[in-house]
């Protein structure tokens, strides 16, 4: 996924529950400030948000997890957010694109931001997981993994099994699970709450299918997600 966010522009900014308000480029000050044409102190969460270039939604089997870059195209500053949590901030880089690389996710997933200069002072940032772009790397897992979403004692429950270690996450948690061979495939078992599930893998008979895995929820049988 690629984004190009020129470095002075003039964007309409309006969060939850405020007035919509323009961002003007200020001069060359040194504080890459904006200013408002109201002349009011802009709220901190809005100052806060004003060098935002790039958000990402990334599906992990722990959880969809949000990655937000704040890039400050006149002072060099980069901050990277992973679900609202600061992970790297650097106020002042004299060298304007280069790399950022930093983990998501229980099981520490790499993940790498790269900036680059497209012409002038436009600037393209792309997301890298595990060493491949965010598409590739989407693509690749859409054919290793299986999601389930349903909805069990008032919450959603994210379900997903990994196909090459067999490995079960549930809202974010690695379950204990326990394997058993059956007439015609295999089940893996393993409990949310008070529920007992399962997921079967049977032979889809088809080169192409492979291995048909299906989510059984107190005996009842749940449709996929896809992701």
């Amino acid at each position: 996924m690629k984004r190009t966010v020129p470095s002075v522009l003039s964007v309409m900014v309006c969060l939850e529950g405020m007035p919509k308000k323009t961002v003007l480029p200020a001069m060359a000050s040194g504080d890459d400030s904006p200013i408002f044409e109201d002349d009011e102190s802009p709220p901190s969460s809005l100052e806060k948000m004003t060098d935002l270039v790039a958000v990402w939604d990334v599906a992990l089997s722990d959880g969809i997890h949000k990655i937000e870059f704040e890039h400050g195209t006149t002072s060099g500053k980069r901050v990277v957010y992973v679900d609202g949590k600061e992970e790297i901030r650097k106020e002042w880089m004299f060298k304007l694109v280069g790399k950022e690389t930093f983990c998501v996710g229980a099981a520490k997933t790499k993940a790498t931001i790269n900036i680059d200069a497209v012409s002038g002072f436009a600037y393209e940032y792309t997301l890298e997981i595990n060493g491949k772009s965010l598409k590739k790397y989407m693509e690749n897992r859409s054919k290793t993994t299986h999601t389930w979403v349903l909805h069990l004692d008032g919450e959603d429950c994210r379900v997903v099994l990994e196909k090459d270690t067999m490995d079960v996450w549930c809202n974010g948690k690695k379950m204990e699970t326990a394997g058993e061979f059956v007439d015609d495939g295999t089940e893996t078992h393993f409990s949310f709450g008070n529920h007992d599930c399962y997921i079967k893998a049977v032979s889809s008979g088809k080169r192409k299918e492979g291995i048909i895995h299906t989510l059984i929820v107190d005996n009842r049988e749940i449709p996929e997600t896809p992701e």
